[in-house]
């Protein structure tokens, strides 16, 4: 592959991530897509065009991910381009398959956009799953945002990804069929009915800005935590909230040891409930990423949830054998964290709100979790994403919060801790929020909920089930063209 040609799957690589938060040139990445399917199909060496297509996109969307190597630079900043290599590399591998299969099984660009829809779904699950960076999510911020309640992240996937197939063939059906499924979503989106009008209690969420490289610092501790205080205690603008809510690991002890703390907390309240991110220990003696829900006069704890989707790398280290056989676990291990998971999803019945179910950082990003529950009132969403940095990382996981609620039907309350706090309602619109990197808090009428959506019904088997039977039918033509032949020489 000449060195000019292999700029065209780097470039659409990068055009398609352009679509992402915070960028939202969902035109462009459209663009992205077609072009990259369509030198993928046309490619001699369709795994390396997949995997440059892949890497470039990768590389960009999650550039964030090297932010929390940062937060102490002379132990961990080697690291940052190791990560970044990593992820680019390990998921646009995914893409290198999909541009494989699909030249030599499925029928050219029809068939690469269809695989690609299938390895990105085969993304989101194996190993925990990761479903982030998602060819769909690139219509969060747009008209087509509702459709999701139907299909989900995936379904819009579809409707980018094989519409760029269709269109790629330059075929003229093939080009009126694309642009029909490209234009689908936002019709879908402009026909369902909006949020339901009106709003249930207020809630106060706390934003106390802590950077994470002086969250736990001894001089900068009392900080954060009188800021937090500060905020809490604040008098309302209007109705006055009937529970406060602080981010992840907002409180500055570990819970089994803040007896002295927790009336303090319940003083500021102002004798209403009070939810916190917090750190404790669980009946093993590992430590556990928590919220508890405070009562309202005396700050005894009423209720604790256990964060049960850990981060990779982050919070636990997966696959430890590999790493011990390598003889570097302990070093891994201590790097990664030592977190034990929670039970799974669970409703907190906060008082004067109701059932709530709250998502601690990184499970806001799995839309699975939400109907293995019974329907709640409202999500609530407590984050720390200072680890993501000031830049693209916190604007991507408040993109994937309003997903979720567009999926849901439900409202979504963030409280995070250097932003961005937001209301988000129940079709996936920010109703108000704090701008990252300042302290304040955010009073914040409960948004109402629609009915159950179709979404959480069907989850993603309905995608996969349109993608497999695609695939079948991409099979099928290609033998009967003669399409399937020995791979191309190098």
């Amino acid at each position: 592959m000449p060195v000019l040609a292999a700029l065209w799957p780097v470039l659409a690589g990068l055009a398609a991530a352009s679509g992402q938060a915070p960028w939202g040139l969902w035109w462009l990445a459209f663009a992205g897509y077609l072009v990259g399917i369509g030198y993928i199909a046309r490619s001699g060496h369709p795994f390396r065009a997949g995997l440059l297509f892949g890497m470039a996109h990768f590389a960009l969307a999650l550039v964030w991910i090297v932010e929390p190597f940062l937060i102490d630079p002379e132990a961990t900043a080697w690291l940052a381009p190791v990560a970044l290599v990593g992820v680019s590399v390990g998921f646009g591998l995914f893409w290198a398959v999909a541009g494989w299969v699909g030249v030599r099984w499925l029928d050219g660009a029809v068939g690469v956009a269809v695989a690609l829809g299938l390895v990105e779904l085969l993304r989101s699950y194996v190993l925990s799953g990761f479903p982030w960076a998602l060819p769909g999510h690139v219509l969060i911020d747009t008209g087509a945002l509702p459709a999701a309640s139907l299909v989900g992240a995936h379904g819009l996937g579809i409707a980018v990804l094989l519409g760029a197939g269709l269109i790629a063939t330059g075929r003229i059906a093939g080009v009126g069929a694309g642009a029909a499924l490209w234009a689908l979503p936002f019709a879908v989106g402009a026909s369902l009915p909006p949020a339901p009008e009106g709003a249930g209690p207020v809630l106060r969420l706390v934003q106390p800005n802590a950077p994470q490289h002086l969250k736990w610092d001894p001089d900068w501790r009392g900080v954060f935590f009188r800021r937090g205080l500060e905020e809490t205690a604040a008098a309302p603008e209007g109705a006055p909230p009937v529970a406060v809510v602080w981010p992840e690991t907002a409180l500055p002890e570990v819970l089994d040891y803040a007896d002295d703390l927790r009336p303090i907390l319940a003083d500021a309240a102002g004798g209403v409930p009070f939810l916190i991110g917090v750190q404790r220990y669980g009946p093993q003696g590992h430590p556990r990423n928590s919220v508890a829900l405070l009562e309202s006069a005396s700050g005894e704890i009423a209720a604790v949830h256990d964060k049960h989707r850990l981060v990779p790398f982050g919070e636990f280290l997966p696959a430890q054998g590999l790493f011990d056989l390598a003889g570097i676990g302990p070093l891994a291990t201590r790097l990664a964290g030592t977190f034990a998971p929670g039970d799974g999803p669970a409703l907190l019945d906060v008082p004067g709100v109701g059932p709530v179910l709250p998502l601690i950082c990184y499970e806001a990003i799995f839309p699975q979790d939400i109907a293995r529950v019974a329907r709640p009132r409202a999500i609530l969403h407590l984050t720390n994403d200072a680890w993501f940095g000031r830049r693209f990382g916190p604007q991507q996981h408040l993109a994937l919060a309003r997903l979720r609620a567009a999926e849901s039907g439900l409202p979504v309350l963030r409280a995070a801790n250097t932003g961005i706090s937001a209301s988000i309602d129940a079709r996936g619109t920010v109703r108000a929020s704090l701008p990252l990197q300042v302290s304040g808090h955010l009073d914040a009428a409960v948004p109402l909920a629609l009915p159950p959506t179709p979404y959480l019904a069907t989850g993603d088997w309905a995608a996969l089930l349109l993608l497999s039977l695609l695939a079948a039918c991409c099979l099928l033509v290609s033998r009967r063209i003669g399409v399937v032949r020995l791979p191309v020489r190098p």
